[in-house]
């Protein structure tokens, strides 16, 4: 059988196994033994096992129990609403005005956590039903809410950039330097596209009514302290990375100390807030280790094969330009990740792409860049579109999941826009690093 043969089979055999509904961790692991034993025989073993092992303890991995920690947290506390409440004071007379507010919220929460699905869920809780009591527009609230809190995936601390360095083994520290201005890019057309829509039809998004908007100066003021709170905790976990004062797991540990001090100030410490985010941790992390294990098992026995050489020199002799190449590997991951957890597909793809990046001349932080981009996208797109399901499960039960679907086309389009505006002109990605 050759390598291409080998291929087929091994790509058949996934897609098979996923039909079947079994985890991928373990569609992974499965099909990586069957194809050691099957193709080397049973003396490969310690290859793949030596393969795990390098995976499991890389040090920078402790970092992401940390960010899930630090979300955890403060998804069980009063910090985000509060946060959401100052914003509410600052929204004015803005059509649209709440909109803008919670994608302002959900870029500062993206800031201090990383994780998605807590956004959404706590954006789906505090923002989704304030702006269906105002009248807005029903897909605009939705869009607004499941793109918002999908800024997690660019904006440092991201689990997404986090993972992407430990595979491509570059810097995470010039990964998220890198990632603040498409972070902000998406945030400002997002905001972009909210004003046009709201400014050309104010009943998309009514301004707020005279009684809401009349807010004493005291309440401004305590919407100020409930701001300083965030951005402290903020700069002190971005202010230690960039300023090389502490590493990014350093920098971690010091972001839960934060958030748990700020807790207990608050007098919101308990044992059971603690209990369930550490289960809340646990569940997360162990997802995203056992995927890692699976695929690095896959890509070791694929590599072992000859599998990297083979698909290297394929889209090497292709007689294109690079950025043909890039643009099919974008193609690639967005189909990938219709279909695929974005664990499962970094894990897959990018032990092969990243090292053609590289020989192509580019940067793979650029690339890394384009692949957070690319999950973003993958996060709102159907037919399994996580965003979706998580806002599903806290939004009123009138709210179809094919309203929540439709809603995120517009904001998809945006995420495809930015994408391909970093990938033919990368400055915005590459200008801080």
């Amino acid at each position: 059988m050759t390598i291409a043969d080998g291929t087929i089979l091994m790509v058949g055999a996934i897609f098979a196994l996923l039909i079947t509904g079994l985890p991928l961790a373990f569609i992974t692991g499965l099909v990586a033994l069957a194809f050691t034993f099957g193709w080397f025989g049973p003396m490969a073993m310690p290859l793949v096992t030596s393969r795990i092992y390098g995976f499991v303890t890389e040090y920078s991995l402790v970092a992401v129990p940390m960010f899930v920690l630090m979300a955890s947290l403060l998804d069980r506390s009063g910090i985000a609403k509060d946060l959401f409440n100052a914003m509410r004071v600052f929204a004015g007379r803005l059509p649209g005005g709440v909109a803008v507010q919670t994608v302002i919220v959900a870029f500062f929460l993206a800031a201090l956590s990383g994780i998605i699905g807590g956004e959404i869920v706590l954006l789906g809780i505090l923002a989704l039903p304030q702006m269906l009591r105002l009248g807005y527009d029903k897909h605009l609230s939705i869009g607004v809410v499941c793109a918002g809190g999908s800024l997690g995936t660019m904006m440092p601390p991201s689990i997404v950039l986090i993972i992407y360095g430990l595979i491509a083994s570059v810097s995470i520290a010039d990964l998220f330097t890198a990632a603040i201005t498409p972070a902000v890019i998406l945030m400002l057309s997002y905001i972009g596209y909210v004003l046009a829509r709201c400014l050309k039809n104010p009943s998309l998004g009514p301004p707020l009514s005279e009684k809401d908007r009349r807010e004493t100066f005291a309440t401004r003021g305590k919407a100020l302290q409930a701001i300083i709170v965030p951005a402290l905790i903020a700069v002190l976990v971005l202010g230690s990375i960039y300023d090389g004062v502490a590493s990014v797991t350093e920098a971690a540990a010091m972001g839960v100390f934060g958030v748990l001090l700020a807790i207990v100030l608050r007098g919101e410490f308990s044992f059971k807030t603690m209990h369930e985010s550490l289960g809340q941790t646990l569940m997360t992390c162990g997802m995203i280790i056992w995927i890692g294990i699976g695929a690095a098992a896959l890509v070791g026995v694929y590599n072992l094969m000859g599998g990297n050489r083979f698909i290297s020199g394929m889209i090497m002799g292709l007689d294109v330009s690079p950025i043909v190449i890039i643009l099919v590997m974008m193609g690639i991951l967005l189909v990938l990740g219709m279909f695929l957890d974005w664990i499962g597909v970094a894990m897959l793809t990018l032990p092969i792409f990243v090292p053609i990046i590289v020989q192509l001349g580019y940067s793979p932080i650029w690339f890394g860049i384009l692949f957070a981009v690319n999950m973003q996208v993958s996060f709102l797109s159907p037919p399994f579109g996580p965003a979706a399901f998580y806002l599903k499960g806290v939004a009123p039960p009138e709210i179809s999941l094919k309203d929540i679907f439709v809603s995120l086309l517009p904001f998809i389009a945006l995420q495809l826009l930015v994408l391909f505006a970093l990938l033919f002109w990368p400055n915005p990605a590459m200008w801080l690093v």
